[in-house]
């Protein structure tokens, strides 16, 4: 039986089915996004539109297409489509269904099947799977939110492909959603609607990428918008930001706005206003951007305003993404504010950033001089007999695990990068510098 095949009677006894489901697109053509995939000519439209398909993983957060593709290939295949919910399947209903697909295989017919969130089955689970992937009985197609490198046994991801979806753009979501209300038979395309442009992209933008949360958005706000006299419905600010549940601020992440709230953000961190850098984290949250883009730029911030005066900053900022990663808003948004205070007070130094610049000025506009032979590894016998490795002196081998060997080519002898301040942990790393400094003043 097919996965997408019902009953007509059930299907009318369940009564109207939700916006997001009947927009969903039965045919290639149609899907939109993750074009680095299933662009023309990509290996996977490539199998699919053949009916080659071998066993995949398919790795995307919420909204992304995942199911959507998984029905596309339900029916383009001449396989038998079966589908699993990790969330209500047991041991029983795969051996089961994995009994049925061996009997298929013997009468010269696959089975393609379909497990939504793969990642909740538990190992024993997944592993009832592996010898009917292994021995062809069975064709795995598993959708997953979470990293499938920690959350599908290995012996499984080495039988399959995963493939990566991406959340959608805002421009591909507005896509959608005009889509949804052009179409009269599935979507709003027999309804005069009027929505201004500009509240299509504040959904798109609160939608964060995700399709299914764009759609329910519209559907809600198009049922709570009054209809006049001739049955029209007008959308209005107001009737999105009820159906939002939250006040569209100003906010274009793909605008100027976007820029001048990021700017504010790093330059309250740069000046050490911890009040500041909360206020402006707060407004990009609550407009809607990408908690992870904020984590991106609050790492950025960690080595360029803050550096080695306070090592463990980049730590927590990388800690404060896996945090946003794992946890998803609005969960996700404290670790984010933590990361902002703590940069903010953190004590500052630009000196990695000024020095790395200078390293990049030199590395491309000096002589790329070529490594000196003592500093090369002599791996052969005849790279040793070309001077590979004569005059290297080892450190550790040295009283006071120094020596006066120079490493930079003859070029940039003396040539200083790195210049640490006295604040927080870089005046630790000043001392030691200059203490170098002065034993090989000593020295010579």
């Amino acid at each position: 039986m097919s996965l997408f095949e019902s009953p007509p009677a059930a299907q009318s006894s369940a009564g109207p089915r939700p916006l997001a489901d009947r927009m969903r697109p039965g045919t290639l053509e149609e899907f939109v996004g993750q074009v680095h995939i299933l662009g023309p000519d990509k290996p996977l439209r490539r199998q699919i539109e053949r009916d080659e398909l071998g066993s995949i993983i398919l790795w995307g957060p919420p909204g992304s297409g995942k199911t959507t593709l998984a029905s596309i290939i339900a029916r383009r295949t001449k396989s038998e489509f079966v589908r699993f919910s990790a969330v209500l399947a047991g041991i029983r209903e795969i051996k089961d269904t994995m009994a049925a697909a061996e009997r298929q295989r013997q009468f010269g017919r696959r089975t393609v099947l379909f497990i939504d969130e793969i990642h909740r089955f538990n190992k024993a689970q997944q592993d009832a799977f592996l010898p009917y992937v292994e021995r062809g009985d069975i064709i795995l197609i598993g959708a997953t939110t979470e990293n499938p490198s920690f959350e599908v046994n290995s012996a499984l991801l080495s039988r399959a492909k995963t493939y990566m979806l991406s959340p959608l753009s805002t421009d591909e979501i507005i896509t959608l959603l005009e889509r949804a209300l052009k179409d009269a038979k599935r979507g709003f395309g027999g309804e005069p609607i009027e929505i201004a442009p500009e509240l299509l992209r504040q959904i798109a933008l609160f939608a964060n990428g995700d399709a299914r949360a764009a759609y329910n958005t519209l559907e809600t706000a198009v049922a709570a918008a009054p209809r006049d006299e001739q049955g029209r419905a007008a959308v209005s600010e107001k009737i999105i930001e009820d159906a939002l549940q939250r006040k569209m601020l100003l906010y274009d992440k793909a605008g100027e706005e976007h820029y001048n709230l990021v700017s504010a953000l790093h330059k309250s961190v740069r000046n050490s206003d911890a009040d500041a850098a909360l206020y402006w984290l707060g407004r990009m949250l609550e407009a809607g951007e990408d908690p992870l883009y904020i984590a991106r730029r609050m790492m950025r911030m960690a080595s360029e305003d803050i550096g080695l005066a306070e090592p463990n900053a980049l730590a927590l900022t990388v800690a404060a993404m896996q945090a946003v990663h794992f946890m998803g808003r609005p969960e996700g948004d404290l670790a984010l504010a933590q990361c902002a205070v703590y940069l903010a007070l953190a004590p500052k130094s630009n000196a990695l950033y000024t020095g790395y610049g200078e390293v990049k000025e030199d590395a491309q506009k000096s002589l790329a001089e070529p490594v000196p032979l003592h500093l090369r590894n002599p791996v052969t016998g005849m790279m040793a007999n070309f001077g590979y490795g004569k005059g290297y002196q080892y450190a550790h081998n040295a009283d006071d695990k120094l020596t006066d060997m120079t490493c930079l080519p003859e070029n940039l002898l003396g040539r200083r990068y790195y210049h640490p301040t006295d604040e927080g942990f870089e005046k630790r790393l000043n001392e030691k510098m200059k203490a170098i400094e002065e034993w090989k003043r000593r020295r010579k």
